[in-house]
């Protein structure tokens, strides 16, 4: 293991040096949850409070809610069924179980297991986003085309060259969008301003919308299973119509040839947000499950 790591339940700061060593367990693991992606645990690592530590010999994450509740991810290593019943067993909540993994670990058990479909990711077909074939998908096209009649802009993957355009478009959405009131919204910049900065360090890649503004738009995301890319952000230009669906349709083309599926994480519940991600006719749902102890 990277680093010293102590025993739960004690814990340490997730840090960049982890990447490694994650990598090597999501490969192994082959994760379906988009939680269990180390960019997003990296980036997320302040207000989720995301630690390490060691459970019989299993690599454990630790965390919080945006409500502040603390919580542990399925375990990465080892026995990871025996690790998770003990931690259910000293009454730990245990978050972001996959359908497999409560199969697997905790089928007829005593603990109360309950879906939680706000944190539920959406996962599509990339060949589907990418054409856009068929009525389905008529107001998509008819967006893009509204912007594609008006603006001159070309494709590009994301590069450094890009990155102080793109953070002046994440300030102008941030400055549309957030309230101040929503610690959602107010983590998911911060964590979206360090993943540009970032995004070598971190393995990201993404594409980018370039107009005659410097970057209209912006998708980035990482590899989440063999079969799998997870985009973690999606930016666009609020003013400009088009953008963001635009975005969308080259981002899923430059991963299409490598990943048929992509995972475009949760909806946290918010309506507009829930809306708008089951517009693009997700194949199926990736149902996510919290499980702790009977009262």
């Amino acid at each position: 293991m990277s680093g010293f790591i102590p025993l739960n339940p004690s814990t340490r700061p997730l840090e960049l040096n982890d990447r490694t060593l994650l990598q090597e367990q999501f490969r192994g693991l082959q994760p379906l949850v988009s939680e269990l992606s180390f960019a997003n645990l990296f980036l997320f690592r302040h207000i989720h409070r995301y630690g390490l530590t060691t459970v019989n010999n299993s690599l454990v994450i630790s965390g919080c809610g945006y409500d502040g509740q603390s919580y542990v991810l399925p375990p990465l290593s080892g026995d990871v069924g025996e690790a998770a019943r003990r931690l259910l067993d000293e009454g730990r909540t245990l978050s972001a179980a996959d359908e497999r993994f409560v199969a697997e670990h905790l089928a007829g058990s005593r603990y109360k297991v309950f879906s939680d479909r706000d944190n539920d990711d959406y996962l599509y077909l990339t060949n589907e986003l990418a054409e856009l074939s068929g009525k389905r998908f008529h107001k998509k096209k008819n967006r893009i085309n509204y912007f594609t009649a008006r603006q001159s802009y070309t494709a590009e993957p994301f590069c450094k060259d890009h990155l102080q355009s793109a953070l002046k478009l994440l300030d102008e959405w941030d400055r549309v969008h957030s309230d101040g009131s929503s610690r959602s919204i107010s983590a998911e910049s911060a964590a979206a301003r360090e993943g540009l900065e970032l995004a070598e360090e971190l393995g990201l890649s993404g594409v980018v919308i370039v107009t005659d503004r410097g970057v209209s738009a912006f998708a980035l995301g990482e590899k989440l299973n063999d079969s799998t890319f997870v985009c973690h952000f999606e930016k666009a230009d609020p003013f400009l119509e088009g953008a963001a669906q635009l975005v969308n349709r080259e981002f899923s083309r430059s991963i299409s040839a490598d990943y048929p599926y992509l995972n475009r994480e949760q909806d946290l519940g918010v309506s507009g947000l829930r809306e708008a991600k089951l517009s693009y006719h997700p194949t199926r749902m990736v149902s996510k499950f919290t499980v702790r102890l009977p009262d």
